[in-house]
């Protein structure tokens, strides 16, 4: 090899090395103040206050009525079966459109057969807001309670509760033997009473429909014989 490949070989290793040495160190920098800034994200993220956990909703307050308690209802002018001096009394408040009142009406005449005149029943109106077809019903069995027939209309109506409809009510008013033109006149002065029922009910924070009353004590939806068995009894016990 000759002196001039000799030092043009010398010159290009210098040349690298030079270059090498110059990439490590900006690497090292790069690596440095990277560090250096991440050092800095971690210090402040623990300096920063914790987030406060997300506050859970407030559940919403049950207004429904305490069974625990014994409430008092006036029942005054309200449809009743049974002797006023009945030792226990069921309150229910009633849908004429609602299948389950329907289906808890036997078990209401189970509950009188079984007791006499042990137990009186009383009637409260409360049409619901999505039964369209139940403030006319509850209007005409109204209106045949001012001539001492409501439950023959409470009846009919739960009976045949695929045809509810004014003309079928004047029909059941007519083959009762009612004085059609004064139930006719009746049907535009019960809304008060229905009304006067709907807000007790707001009051005791009643929103269904069956919901009863034991002597006081709350009783809610179509129940078993048993469950009003089992009050009644405790009652008459007591």
């Amino acid at each position: 090899m000759d002196r001039s490949t000799g030092t043009a070989l010398i010159a290009a290793a210098l040349i690298l090395g030079g270059s090498i040495v110059a990439a490590a160190y900006l690497v090292a920098t790069s690596i440095d103040r990277g560090g250096k800034e991440l050092s800095g994200v971690v210090a402040a993220a623990a300096a920063r206050p914790a987030a406060a956990p997300a506050r859970q909703a407030a559940a919403p307050r049950d207004s429904r009525p305490d069974p625990s308690r014994v409430y008092q209802i006036d029942v005054s002018g309200a449809p009743a079966k049974g002797p006023e001096d009945a030792p226990v009394t069921i309150v229910e408040w009633s849908d004429f459109q609602c299948p389950f009142c329907s289906r808890v009406t036997p078990t209401l005449a189970q509950v009188q057969e079984t007791y006499g005149d042990r137990v009186r029943v009383v009637f409260k109106h409360l049409p619901l807001a999505m039964h369209p077809n139940a403030p006319a019903a509850h209007a005409a069995a109204e209106a045949a309670h001012r001539q001492g027939k409501f439950w023959e209309m409470h009846d009919r109506i739960f009976a045949n509760q695929r045809e509810m409809n004014p003309q079928k009510y004047q029909e059941y008013a007519r083959e009762m033997g009612l004085d059609v033109e004064r139930y006719d006149s009746d049907l535009a002065q019960v809304g008060s009473r229905i009304d006067a029922d709907k807000k007790l009910a707001a009051s005791l924070g009643i929103t269904g429909t069956p919901s009863f009353f034991v002597n006081g004590r709350f009783l809610s939806g179509n129940q078993p014989f048993s469950s009003f068995q089992r009050m009644i009894d405790r009652e008459l016990a007591n």
